[in-house]
């Protein structure tokens, strides 16, 4: 089979027209490494693939037309046949009582000739939540100040955050990815390229809230603690070697003095999150003692064995494994009693997460799922008019093949890690669900192609876990979009994100209220973007600039676009042009969620991450400028309740 034919076999779109309006050939050689990348997909005979049934719709599955009649069919889950059955004409008519849940259909001919095919029955929406507007405090948690903490925002700080939205009158508190990144590179700190995107980041941890730590565990932690708290950037290596070194006292304590209702507690979430945690703690282990990628490792610990893990859990590194498991437990218990404090305050959505894209190739992800996770391919995006080279974010993500083989259970575990602890989260890239721009190891990002992803399926997954943890789910939908896709989404219950910095015509106005959609996330702007202060101070210009990056627009540019705006707050009767007219403006919209950046609320001008740097920028070190107790005080409370009046849990009072 020639190149061509693999490509439309596997689903790659070797040409295409970017943003540009150049047509693109991916080079042949680059091609070969896309396809060699990629596992073998199924060419179904008797359907077109991956049946995906909606509850509530009458479900029928038409034949491919290859497919013979009469055909038997037979769902399996969980071991068992839920259901079976015949047909005799071009179509399968399904019981209207199948399970919700990802199974596995068989269908067989006349002739004995079988295939299996993968089956999702999803309810026929997401959550769509239970409140009409409404509106979040979004913070990057390890930017928060506080007395207490040791030099990182963390899970206290988070219950902390989550009254102090309640008393701003939000619905919720809305955070940067908390998955786990690598924990002997804690400079490394980029929450969008984590280790695994099922386990969180244990530098989030408050210690001195762990029952069995006491302070003279580590005499020195909290003078060091002190200083780290000095400075406005997070140091990270000193932070996480102090945090580190009390997590192992504090497990060393848990092992020779814990309660046995604790220890009880700890054996239930072993068993609850197995098997993927057992083989996380492995994973750490092996990682830290091999010292090298794991496709480096011994031929034995190359592939996940559960058998193996299971010799290593009852051998010399019993104490390690149970440590990282301990981490997690630790984690998931603070995470869990911030959703429970918010949920306890009344609000109506509690914590919004972020979901990232992909997974860094050497983690834990790509070493579990190396069938579902292309190691050799790095997500990322064609030239454009921003990026005229084209971007690769250096991150591995889902393919097609992998995830029909599993059913697509490894994508539902993704999503139920997050979904677990949160009343909303956003899907980083929603695109990639249809089609990612996938560049292969060694070529450069204009040398990629668009691969196909099976997108009803995963709308289907993302249906099932959002209404099984009754969770919106939001989906970063900006860029150029396929045509029809949106309105997929939000057939399934999806919403949209909008950002008001990018809702501009093509002469550059702002567009009107009533252009937003109801279900979607409206926001003035993302980490990845200025402030409101750095846009209205030129800031965001001048500090590109220094660093030699085009920011996109002149000075004059910036001048027509702040007069844009404020012709669009005076045609909806709004004088003022500060951050709370603007926000006002954006209550107004039918938008069924607003986010509000805490760098905005306190007219911070540095923005938390600027693209296409690394070390150029402190990206994601930044603290903000107040402490955490203090942050009331600074905000125009006055200002910012008669501005979200309107979507207010408190009505502004």
């Amino acid at each position: 089979m020639d190149l061509l034919a693999q490509a439309r076999v596997k689903g790659v779109q070797s040409e295409f027209v970017d943003a540009l309006g150049k047509l693109r050939v991916t080079d042949p050689v680059a091609l070969k490494s896309i396809l060699d990348a990629l596992p073998e997909k199924r060419v179904y005979r008797f359907v077109e693939g991956p049946v995906v049934l909606r509850a509530l719709r009458h479900s029928r599955t038409e034949l491919a037309a290859t497919g013979r009649v009469p055909l038997k069919w037979t769902i399996t889950g969980n071991a068992k046949v839920i259901a079976q059955g015949e047909t005799r004409e071009p179509v399968i008519a399904w019981p209207a009582d199948l399970p919700l849940g990802y199974h596995r259909l068989t269908l067989t001919d006349t002739e004995g000739a079988t295939e299996e095919v993968p089956m999702i029955v999803a309810p026929e929406r997401a959550f769509g939540g239970d409140f009409d507007r409404g509106w979040l405090l979004a913070v990057q948690l390890y930017s928060i100040r506080s007395d207490r903490n040791w030099g990182i925002g963390d899970f206290t700080d988070l219950a902390g955050l989550v009254r102090l939205a309640k008393q701003l009158g939000a619905d919720g508190v809305g955070l940067n990815p908390l998955h786990v990144l690598f924990d002997d590179h804690p400079a490394d700190c980029s929450p969008y390229s984590p280790n695994s995107r099922l386990f969180l980041n244990p530098l989030y941890i408050d210690v001195e809230a762990i029952p069995e730590f006491s302070a003279d565990l580590v005499p020195d932690a909290a003078a060091t603690a002190a200083r780290l708290r000095e400075g406005n950037r997070v140091p990270y290596a000193d932070m996480a070697a102090l945090k580190w070194r009390a997590l192992r006292a504090a497990f060393d304590a848990f092992v020779t003095k814990a309660s046995g209702v604790r220890r009880n507690q700890f054996d239930a979430f072993r068993a609850d999150r197995a098997p993927l945690l057992s083989r996380f703690a492995c994973f750490e282990v092996l990682r830290h003692r091999f010292v090298s990628p794991w496709w480096e490792w011994p031929v034995e610990w190359q592939q996940p064995d559960d058998a193996k893990c299971a010799e290593l859990r009852n051998g010399p590194d019993k104490r390690e494994v149970e440590f990282v498991e301990f981490v997690q437990w630790t984690a998931d218990n603070q995470l869990h009693a911030a959703k429970e404090l918010a949920s306890q305050l009344g609000m109506r959505v509690g914590l919004y997460l972020d979901v990232a894209v992909g997974v860094q190739s050497n983690g834990f992800d790509a070493w579990n799922e190396q069938i579902a996770i292309s190691r050799h391919l790095a997500v990322g995006a064609p030239p454009d008019v921003l990026n005229t080279a084209g971007q690769d974010w250096g991150l591995a993500g889902f393919n097609a093949g992998g995830l029909e083989s599993q059913s697509f259970v490894p994508f539902a575990d993704m999503l139920a890690a997050s979904m677990r602890h949160a009343g909303a989260i956003r899907i980083d890239h929603v695109l990639g669900l249809k089609r990612l721009y996938l560049v292969p190891r060694g070529f450069k990002p204009d040398n990629g192609a668009y691969v196909q992803m099976p997108f009803e399926a995963l709308l289907g997954a993302i249906a099932r876990e959002s209404a099984a943890h009754k969770c919106i789910v939001i989906g970063e939908d900006l860029g150029t979009v396929p045509e029809g896709f949106r309105e997929t989404m939000q057939d399934f219950g999806i919403w949209s994100y909008l950002v008001m910095m990018f809702e501009r015509d093509d002469a550059g106005h702002f567009r009107s209220t009533d252009f937003y959609r109801p279900n979607a996330l409206v926001t003035l702007n993302t980490h990845d973007l200025c402030t409101y202060a750095g846009w209205r101070s030129f800031s965001d210009l001048k500090v590109k600039r220094s660093l030699g990056l085009d920011p996109g627009e002149n000075e004059q540019d910036r001048w027509d676009a702040l007069g844009m705006l404020d012709e669009i707050l005076r045609q909806n009767g709004i004088t003022a042009n500060d951050l709370y007219s603007v926000l006002a403006f954006l209550s107004r919209t039918p938008s069924r969620l607003l986010a509000v950046s805490m760098e905005d609320l306190l007219g911070v001008l540095d923005q938390p991450n600027i693209p296409g740097t690394i070390d150029e920028h402190p990206n994601w070190r930044q603290r903000l400028p107040v402490a955490l107790d203090k942050i009331a005080s600074e905000v125009d409370l006055t200002a910012l309740r008669a501005a979200t009046r309107e979507r207010s849990r408190n009505g502004g009072s």
